[in-house]
């Protein structure tokens, strides 16, 4: 298999430190982003600890016999049991933190974890970063924010264009070190040569739309990519801060 992959974070026009934090370990195939929350030492401490976490975890996880994973017999299905446990252990090592000592009381990330294993991706998810896929020309937005702006839009009380500007946009629903315990979305797909994914923080997703996202994909490459987004993203107001991992299946 052969990838190729590039990630840039910007603290933006607007804030003075920068909460996001990203992950590319080519050896695992495992590009991550996250976007914190709780303040100048919180945000990025909690964003730290989740991309930490998801790559220990998933580095060691064959080695550690502590771990107990549901039993399955298909080698993807451990993949995602994998996946799904290295996130809920960030977010149970968050919340502990943050109870434990005063200073990081109210802290939490948003985790977006990609994985290519095999024929496969796999691909989880909780708060409102968001993934894409662009395949054949057409984009595809594979998440689905966890957010209360989103939740108004489900239930027809905003449109898709309101939620965009609305005041409580940046309301997500579901975090990283909120509670203990965390439900991640998880899915997995057939993964084909020529794929190319995107993982933001929501400083890129308000501000920049999906089709241009999938016009930028189309045209360059993963690194000038990644570069590009970010800079759309801040000479549009940059009022938060913007990452971008991008990721290129050149072989399988």
């Amino acid at each position: 298999m052969r990838i190729t992959s590039c990630g840039v974070t910007d603290v933006g026009m607007k804030r003075t430190n920068n909460e996001d934090n990203y992950l590319i370990n080519d050896e695992l195939n495992l590009f991550v982003c996250c976007d914190g929350m709780g303040g100048h030492v919180g945000g990025e401490y909690a964003s730290a600890i989740a991309v930490n976490t998801v790559e220990e975890v998933l580095a060691s996880i064959d080695s550690d016999e502590q771990i107990e994973l549901p039993d399955v017999s298909e080698p993807v299905d451990r993949s995602r049991e994998k996946l799904r446990y290295a996130v809920r252990l960030a977010g149970k090592r968050i919340f502990e933190k943050a109870t434990a000592e005063p200073e990081y009381k109210g802290m939490g990330t948003t985790a977006l974890a990609l994985m290519i294993d095999g024929s496969n991706f796999l691909i989880a998810h909780v708060g409102d970063s968001r993934g894409y896929l662009l395949r054949e020309g057409r984009i595809e937005q594979l998440t689905e924010d966890h957010s209360l702006v989103n939740e108004k839009v489900k239930a027809g009380v905003l449109t898709a264009e309101e939620a965009k500007t609305h005041k409580l946009r940046n309301i997500i629903t579901r975090s990283l070190g909120y509670m203990e315990e965390v439900e991640v979305d998880l899915q997995v797909r057939a993964v084909r040569r020529g794929d190319k994914f995107m993982l933001c923080s929501d400083g890129l997703s308000n501000l920049v739309s999906t089709a241009e996202i999938g016009e930028i994909m189309q045209r360059h490459g993963p690194q000038h990519a990644s570069r590009k987004l970010v800079q759309m993203a801040c000479e549009r107001g940059g009022d938060d801060n913007v990452t971008v991992v991008t990721v290129r299946v050149d072989e399988l």
